[in-house]
């Protein structure tokens, strides 16, 4: 095993890193995995840079090595490598996948832990990715408003069209049955993150359809709120990709939202999702 030394690199204020020293296809030392994983705590999104000699039973490894690896469960995965999915725009299409801010997936009882992006064919330019810290977003609310939103619950729901057609359009064209299932989940709309012991909001524009024991109508203001807040310049990064870039977010405690600004250009990503466990 290959043990380099590791330099950590903040790229904001409110949160992410780039990490330097890594090479992601290497069978890295156990010490250099603990260090990644104390940067992904503590900095909410880590990236690395100029990993292109990356095949994809090496990208598996290395996620492996962070958790129980999962299928997605609305996108076939790739020959012989079932917890990959493509994440694609083509040149002719207009909308991205997953192009608002959200946390991945919380329509599942137990929504992933993190989430790994690798950069396969990009854009001459645009295509950058958002992230947004939801620590920040909750600490910055009011004494009172964080005691109201801590005893709430909130249902996130797969079928949220109106901010989700890209799901619906790959649903489309799915076969199999799983991808034409609707899933559901409740969730506590601030959680405790499991690792850190610190509070994250965690509503979100893509899912979250409702508050429980509340109407859709009856919620929808002060869920608006949340969404406008939780996305507040000061508490995001912006990510360039580069060729060979790999992005790596924990999903209890960051958003993310892909830049849609570069029709007519393609841009291909794979993606692996890490199991987590019920949110409290």
């Amino acid at each position: 095993m290959r043990n380099r030394p590791i330099e950590v690199r903040p790229t904001a204020g409110a949160l992410g890193a780039e990490i330097h020293g890594v090479r992601v296809a290497d069978e890295l030392a156990d010490e250099s995995i603990a260090a990644i994983r104390r940067a992904l705590l503590e900095y909410g999104v880590i990236f690395f840079r100029d990993q292109d000699d990356l095949p994809n039973d090496r990208f598996l490894a290395f996620a492996k090595r962070f958790g129980q690896t999962i299928e997605y469960p609305f996108v076939k995965g790739l020959d012989g490598f079932p917890e990959i999915i493509t994440v694609a725009k083509l040149e002719h299409e207009r909308i991205n996948f997953g192009g608002v801010w959200h946390s991945d997936t919380t329509y599942l009882e137990n929504p992933p832990m993190g989430t790994l992006l690798a950069a396969r064919e990009l854009p001459p330019y645009g295509g950058d990715t958002l992230f947004a810290n939801q620590y920040l977003a909750f600490e910055a609310l009011s004494p009172a408003m964080q005691r109201m939103l801590e005893d709430l619950r909130a249902v996130s729901d797969s079928a949220k069209a109106e901010v989700t057609r890209t799901r619906e359009d790959r649903m489309k064209s799915e076969s199999s049955e799983r991808a034409k299932r609707r899933l559901t989940a409740e969730h506590p709309v601030v959680r405790t993150h499991p690792e850190t012991g610190r509070k994250a909001l965690y509503v979100n524009v893509a899912h979250t359809t409702h508050f429980v024991g509340m109407t859709e109508e009856e919620s929808a203001g002060l869920l608006q709120f949340l969404f406008d807040h939780q996305a507040r310049p000061e508490f995001t990064c912006r990510f360039r990709w580069h060729p060979g870039s790999i992005a790596f977010w924990d999903n209890r405690c960051a958003q993310h939202n892909p830049v849609n600004d570069y029709h007519g250009f393609r841009r291909i990503m794979h993606r692996i999702t890490l199991a987590g466990d019920r949110p409290v």
